[in-house]
């Protein structure tokens, strides 16, 4: 039986289709219902809404439900609707009427707001441990390889010498500014929405600012219309910080894929953590940067995706705002696994470092060259003109070196400064102080 249900039983089929695949995804929402619930009654009690003696006794319930959460003995029962519903009727089960007080105050509307507020947080925290421990690989690769020149490009034509520390120490800054997305987006999800009840309050004289506290949220969506319209928005935001990462780890992808192969020959990875072919005995397939390049194309259109959801949506709570769960679970899961899967690949990334001597790119040295000449006092138009002729009749000779020294060039990789960019912007996220909340919340 559904909590809202009364006489009437709705149709199996109406249903099957309303739930959908809700149940499969409230799984991830568990832990963080037992602590919305724990708050809230916490809140109820100081209001008088439950007496001292029921709140030991719900509150002893609801974090034997959270231990079970923990230590991965908790399943959805067959029959709830979500699980919100399975966490009061185990109450109500356990307590009786004590059970049947908790959701005194709220509304499932703001129940699972909460819910995915404090869910989100979590998973802000966990891509972000994710993208510092990919970040520290490429700030090592950096330094390994900052001598180690490649060929650099434009219009995917042969431009400019480069070099594998500075290829490695692109993407290790861009995650400084992927980083900053990551916190800009935990400012709009780390804001408590519980008291919004289904979008206009309540009559009770509920005390926000304790479950704010509570929870360890940094404020409260004070709003509580604009609470509701929050549902959609705030997932947005973190899809539009999963996309940045996602964008810096589809182009590193991108590029690997091209350097694997026999033309450019620039890397290349131990045979075991390549595939081959069922017709062609030489092959070594880049198959898991193929699929991080699928994966994070799909994580980039995200944002798009769940706007396309809520776009046309009135002022209010609307049930499609559930299958945005459908689109956001499984694309945390999904970045979280390439932030590992970059990790792994790169810790056993093989370079050719020999690479540069290959006659085929002797032209990369040809503003070195005009650069020299301009050094020893000619015009740059006369030493760009004089290098030209020699490519003309066949006679460019380069020396094949490189002393570039300005900040973030080839000799000067600015590796503490961007190491420090990003102690800084991890920083910003501050994960501390939410989770000593909740640890003292929960035990």
């Amino acid at each position: 039986m559904k909590l809202w249900q009364k006489e009437t039983s709705v149709s199996e089929i109406v249903d099957r289709f309303t739930v959908g695949r809700d149940l499969e995804f409230d799984i991830d929402l568990a832990p963080y219902d037992v602590q919305g619930s724990l708050a809230h009654t916490a809140m109820l009690e100081s209001i008088g809404l439950l007496e001292k003696k029921e709140l030991n006794q719900i509150n002893a319930s609801l974090k034997k439900i959270y231990q079970s959460i923990v230590v991965g003995d908790f399943e959805m029962m067959d029959g709830v609707e979500d699980i919100h519903s399975q966490v009061e009727l185990m109450l109500t089960e356990e307590l009786g009427d004590v059970g049947k007080k908790i959701h005194s105050g709220r509304s499932r509307n703001d129940q699972v707001l909460v819910d995915l507020r404090l869910f989100m947080r979590s998973e802000i925290d966990s891509i972000a441990n994710g993208v510092q421990v990919l970040f520290e690989r490429l700030i090592k690769l950096s330094d390994e390889h900052e001598d180690t020149l490649m060929p650099g490009y434009t219009h995917m034509q042969v431009a400019m010498p480069s070099s594998f520390g500075l290829w490695f120490g692109a993407f290790a800054e861009s995650l400084v500014d992927d980083v900053h997305m990551l916190s800009a987006a935990q400012k709009v999800v780390n804001k408590n929405p519980l008291g919004s009840g289904a979008g206009f309050g309540s009559s009770f004289p509920l005390n926000r600012k304790m479950t704010t506290k509570l929870l360890g949220f940094d404020e409260l969506n004070y709003n509580v219309v604009y609470a509701m319209m929050g549902r959609g928005k705030a997932e947005k935001t973190l899809g539009l910080a999963m996309s940045s990462i996602a964008a810096t780890l589809g182009k590193m992808a991108m590029d690997i894929c091209l350097y694997m192969g026999q033309d450019f020959g620039f890397l290349t990875f131990p045979d075991d953590l390549t595939t081959g072919s069922s017709i062609m005995p030489h092959k070594k397939n880049p198959d898991v940067f193929e699929l991080m390049r699928g994966k994070c194309n799909k994580i980039q259109a995200l944002p798009n995706d769940i706007a396309m959801l809520t776009t046309n949506l009135p002022t209010g709570y609307h049930r499609e705002m559930q299958l945005i769960k459908e689109l956001l679970f499984p694309a945390i899961q999904d970045l979280k696994d390439c932030l590992f899967m970059a990790d792994f690949m790169l810790e056993k990334v093989k370079i050719n470092t020999d690479l540069i001597l290959q006659d085929k790119y002797k032209y990369l040295f040809s503003v070195e060259e005009t650069n020299r000449l301009v050094l020893s006092g000619v015009p740059f138009r006369d030493a760009y003109k004089q290098i030209g002729m020699a490519i003309e009749r066949g006679e460019f000779e380069p020396e094949k070196s490189v002393t570039h020294s300005h900040e973030g060039s080839i000799g000067n990789l600015g590796l503490k400064e961007i190491e420090n960019m990003m102690q800084e912007a991890l920083v910003a996220l501050d994960a501390p102080q939410w989770q000593n909340a909740i640890k003292k919340l929960t035990t």
